[in-house]
């Protein structure tokens, strides 16, 4: 709204410092200022009012120190996350820019399904939350209609990569390549870093690749599914969830900066998609709301995110990666969120699987999620949060190298 004010008020009067505005690192900037002033002074008012109504988190025993201490604190903190992105976001950004509008879709939705896992669990007394099927069933639409508005609308384009050719007078030219619609997105650490997903149905003919939509949107489903299930099971200690999703958003923000620039985008040759660099100041407001929460959630936290916030973060990670075409980074930058549900995976898999063969159930790990696994052997959450810190870090640094290992 901000946005439109202040391109008003350049257009119409010339007002000095108004066209400041129309900068989006600018707006990125303000975006991020605002979002940590929102989390902050708000955040208090949001955990004091969550104790009032006695909407606290409910501890199962699992033997771990300190974790009956936990029962208690407030949860549905990812309410102050959803706030502090979306507020922002209605004030800086080009509202009519489609994935302005479909990370919005994103954030309230993923939001409401969370917020009703959160809701039977503290109001109904249900530990168990919502069940399994509706909450994939609530990805699975969320995924559809990311996928076929990606696959279907006119405004979601990518530029062709340059070609050269030889003049009349023996230089090289650039010819520079057209806007086009394409299911291609980048394969990481190959020269020719391209794929695309019509590739595995052009086996059936000629015109099969009008129907790539076939192979498209599903991939889309399975990625939206995945991460934000990923940064639910992370979501087991104090500041994990919050501070690993932190890193991977900022450098999916130097992705996506580089996405939305053309020099940049020429010159790392990579793909350039056409109105994506408004996406830096939603990933900059989203940045900001995850630091912001972060003050509260801190050892020892304050105050929990919940399913609100936890498969919130999850989508949004999943559709900006997608939006960009980097989705193929994900095991890389998400490598914390994919080592957390191999975890579990892992545990439950061999454990079925050593029941079925010896009568005994086995495990691997000490308890799954992984981070449980490392407080069984007595690391301090603490400690192993800052770990994992760390090692997303270096996750982060590594997928942004990939621009040019190849």
């Amino acid at each position: 709204m901000l946005y439109y004010l202040f391109d008003y008020l350049e257009k119409e009067y010339q007002v000095p410092g108004a066209s400041l505005f129309s900068f989006y690192t600018f707006r990125a900037a303000m975006a991020v200022l605002f979002s940590l002033v929102i989390a902050a002074a708000y955040g208090k008012r949001i955990i004091l009012f969550l104790q009032k109504k006695q909407i606290g988190e409910t501890i199962r025993d699992l033997g771990l120190e300190g974790q009956q201490q936990k029962a208690g604190t407030p949860t549905m903190g990812g309410l102050i996350i959803i706030m502090a992105t979306v507020i922002p976001v209605l004030l800086l950004c080009k509202l009519d820019n489609l994935y302005i509008i479909l990370l919005l879709v994103t954030t309230l939705w993923m939001g409401l399904i969370g917020f009703t896992d959160d809701y039977i669990k503290v109001f109904k007394k249900d530990k168990a939350g919502l069940k399994g099927r509706f909450k994939v069933l609530g990805q699975l639409v969320l995924g559809l209609m990311v996928g076929a508005t990606l696959y279907f609308h006119d405004d979601v384009t990518m530029r062709e990569r340059n070609t050269s050719r030889i003049t009349e007078s023996f230089t090289v030219e650039t010819v520079e390549g057209a806007l086009v619609k394409s299911t291609r997105t980048t394969v990481p650490f190959f020269k020719n870093n391209e794929f695309d997903y019509a590739n595995f149905i052009s086996w059936a003919g000629e015109g099969a690749t009008d129907y790539a939509w076939l192979i498209f949107i599903p991939v889309i489903i399975l990625i939206i599914t995945a991460v934000s299930n990923g940064a639910n099971l992370t979501d087991g200690i104090d500041g994990l969830a919050g501070g690993t999703s932190a890193i991977i958003v900022f450098a999916l923000g130097l992705l996506t900066w580089v996405s939305g620039n053309y020099i940049f985008s020429d010159y790392l040759d990579i793909m350039f998609i056409p109105n994506v660099a408004e996406l830096v100041v939603f990933i900059a407001a989203f940045l900001g709301a995850l630091v912001g929460f972060l003050w509260y959630n801190a050892f020892p936290a304050q105050v929990f995110m919940g399913d609100t916030g936890s498969l919130t973060i999850g989508g949004v990670i999943a559709v900006i990666a997608i939006i960009i075409r980097k989705e193929l980074l994900i095991p890389l930058l998400c490598g914390i969120f994919f080592a957390e549900s191999l975890s579990v995976m892992l545990q439950v898999g061999y454990f079925k699987y050593s029941k079925k063969k010896s009568g005994v159930g086995k495990r691997i790990f000490l308890m799954a999620p992984l981070h449980h696994h490392y407080q069984k052997k007595g690391y301090h959450e603490s400690k192993i949060v800052t770990r994992f810190w760390i090692v997303g870090i270096i996750l982060a640094i590594l997928t942004i190298v990939t621009l040019k290992i190849r």
